[in-house]
């Protein structure tokens, strides 16, 4: 297997270098990476001080930089010949700089910068959700922006925070209990919100690892069970006409962008805005 030394360098957090490089990475899975992170690089002394450390510990072979550099000069010490340099900005700021007629701030750090009011929204979405996890204060679920739902184990709250905290979301998420499931039927603080509800399934065998990971060797691990009652939940799905995502192999990142696509949230801005999607849209 093919072994790269990787860096990430940014005048501020380092998110943005680190979740591109990443995402380009990935598409490369027969090389294995070390990986580093430089934030807060805000100077020519930071920089020359990174820049040695990297050669220090890459003798031999050409490490790869991501860099959201946006002070030229810092950006400069790191176009080296001994490195191969991926510059975030450098490569798209001048082209937008000539496309929008407008000079860049050239501040690191500004894509987070964020007013009160987002900060506020999303800390009201990460309390709601809270409050309204597991079925917990289902009354009032119509104040939701998204209802998950799905069988015990299979993802619903580790979603639901991560549609709160990354995207400002407030979330329920119901569980299909046995007797919901044996029943086919929604409460109806549910059944109201229907355009607003996504149902989650899974593969009877990953569900049952998780299960047996939490109960060993009981009923409710038991292959079987977990391939009746996802049988029943997909069946409540159909029944309501909810739409419904696998969430096995899939990563939370994806499994977010799913929601919002079949909900038809889309991110603009500070505001959400609502789209009907097709497979919602009156024939």
């Amino acid at each position: 297997m093919n072994k790269k030394n990787i860096y990430y360098v940014s005048g501020c957090t380092g998110i943005v270098a680190t979740d591109v490089g990443k995402s380009l990475l990935s598409q490369f899975p027969e090389t294995s990476f070390h990986e580093e992170k430089f934030p807060f690089i805000k100077n020519l002394s930071d920089a020359q001080k990174t820049i040695n450390y990297i050669l220090e510990q890459s003798v031999g072979v050409k490490p790869i930089i991501f860099s959201s550099l946006v002070n030229p000069e810092v950006r400069e010490v790191f176009n080296r010949p001994e490195v191969e340099l991926f510059d975030i900005y450098d490569a798209f700021l001048g082209r937008l700089e000539n496309c929008l007629d407008d000079k860049p701030l050239l501040l690191p750090g500004s894509s987070r910068h964020v007013d009160d009011s987002g900060i506020s929204k999303r800390a009201k979405a990460i309390d709601y959700c809270l409050e309204h996890d597991d079925g917990r204060k289902i009354v009032d679920c119509n104040k939701a922006d998204v209802i998950v739902l799905g069988v015990s184990r299979s993802g619903k709250t580790p979603l639901s925070i991560y549609l709160a905290t990354h995207i400002g979301l407030k979330v329920a998420n119901y569980p299909l209990t046995e007797e919901t499931l044996n029943n086919y039927k929604l409460p109806k603080e549910v059944s109201e919100n229907i355009t607003k509800t996504v149902g989650l399934t899974s593969n009877p065998e990953i569900l049952s690892i998780i299960r047996q990971e939490r109960y060993p060797d009981s009923n409710y691990a038991k292959r079987s069970v977990c391939i009746q009652e996802l049988r029943q939940a997909e069946q409540i799905y159909q029944n309501y006409k909810i739409p419904y995502i696998n969430t096995s192999r899939k990563s939370i990142e994806e499994l977010a962008a799913h929601i919002l696509q079949e909900i038809g949230l889309y991110k603009k801005t500070s505001r959400l805005k609502k789209v009907v999607p097709p497979s919602r849209r009156a024939a």
